[in-house]
């Protein structure tokens, strides 16, 4: 008994160990699939949303999926220190649970791994009430040994928390500007009539340049940090992950579709957006999916609504490209990210953007734009009225 007690302790607590490890402190991808953290998602996230599911307002279900991020961390760090303290308390049990206990008036297997738990408990919480004192120097040992674990435990997570909600907050800031830029839920025909003006591809390959680094961000840290992923945005509208195919979806269309030096920038961002895309999808090993949903043929961009697409590009100061393989060039880039998104679209419960825009009824962009005035337009009130430059008047001017 004491040999598969001693085992047994071994195993979870080093298991623990390693698990928390590549978790928080680890700086790439967590390998293997029968890792604590990767069987709790996948333990937690299935029932999760099996749940949301079955709630019929959008909103609110909504809400719900955006409490399992912050909820499923705090059930981690707790699953982590039930099972140090159950590790530990069958090491001290293959010892013979050897403390002084003036409760346990009993002898028995249930009566010592009961003290065993107590001590590995308070100790690991470093408590120290001194109520239940070792018998030998072996369990002293150890349970100075549990003791630091124990502190090591506080200090990662009081370290861990802070680092994953700054990661986040960084993420959205960029999430959140894409509301003015690309509408919301983002688009890519938004994105471009929003930068359909004159001197605007400047600030289009700008942006796009913003938007290769925040892809090379997102690589690092939900990488690093997968549970991020699970974070959602404020407005449910938006989402990490319609923003990133919402960009790869504009890049795709400066490639393919549209003339202009733009082109440049959105293959290179392009080529980090789709990196993180295929990346954050081995995480959560959704390969398999992806394989299906390329078979399966799943269509974003029919030849219906790319006709609708082009007739929105037309209208705009854009140079598009009029030739029969245009189609079929975007086709082509399309399949190498779209089955990806759609994988991980299915597995995280966010929608993918569209491609064109959906007519809304009150539109914050069209309203302020419809009150600006250009500048050309402006005329002086009268002939008289001219700029004075007290500077100039000092002077005698």
């Amino acid at each position: 008994m004491r040999v598969v007690a001693v085992l047994l302790g071994l195993f979870i607590t080093f298991g623990v160990a390693l698990d928390a490890f590549q978790t928080i402190i680890l700086p790439r991808r967590p390998s293997g699939r029968f890792r604590i953290t990767r069987l709790f998602y996948i333990a937690t996230w299935t029932p999760w949303c099996w749940l949301a599911d079955r709630i019929a307002n959008r909103k609110v279900r909504e809400q719900f999926y955006s409490v399992y991020g912050p909820i499923s961390l705090l059930l981690l760090l707790a699953l982590w220190a039930s099972l140090l303290i159950t590790g530990f308390a069958f090491l001290y049990l293959s010892m013979g649970s050897p403390f002084a206990d003036a409760l346990n008036h009993h002898t028995g297997l249930l009566s010592d791994l009961t003290t065993d738990i107590y001590v590995s408990g308070t100790t690991l919480f470093t408590l120290g009430l001194g109520d239940v004192t070792p018998t030998s120097h072996l369990v002293r040992t150890l349970v100075i040994l549990e003791s630091g674990t124990g502190l090591g435990f506080v200090a990662l997570v009081i370290g861990y928390v802070p680092v994953i909600y700054t990661a986040f907050s960084h993420r959205e800031v960029s999430v959140a500007m894409l509301d003015g830029r690309a509408g919301s839920p983002p688009t890519a025909t938004e994105l471009l009539r929003r930068h359909a003006y004159e001197g605007g591809e400047p600030e289009l390959i700008s942006l796009l340049a913003e938007w290769e680094r925040w892809s090379a961000e997102i690589l690092e840290s939900h990488i690093s940090y997968p549970l991020l992923c699970y974070y959602r945005s404020q407005h449910d509208n938006q989402s990490w992950l319609s923003a990133l195919v919402a960009v790869l979806d504009t890049c795709a269309l400066l490639i393919t579709t549209v003339d202009g030096p733009a082109a440049r920038q959105a293959q290179l961002t392009f080529a980090m957006a789709r990196h993180a895309l295929i990346d954050l999808g081995h995480v959560f090993h959704v390969e398999k999916s992806a394989r299906q949903k390329e078979a399966i043929g799943l269509d974003r961009l029919p030849s219906t609504a790319f006709s609708d697409l082009c007739e929105n590009l037309s209208g705009l100061h854009l140079r598009l490209c009029g030739d029969p393989d245009s189609m079929a060039r975007l086709t082509a880039i399309r399949l190498l990210y779209e089955p990806h998104a759609h994988a991980l679209s299915d597995y995280m419960k966010m929608p993918l953007p569209r491609w064109v825009a959906e007519p809304k009824k009150t539109d914050a962009w069209k309203t302020v734009a419809a009150l600006r005035r250009d500048g050309d337009d402006l005329q002086p009130v009268s002939d008289k009225a001219v700029a004075v430059n007290p500077h100039d008047e000092e002077h005698g001017f």
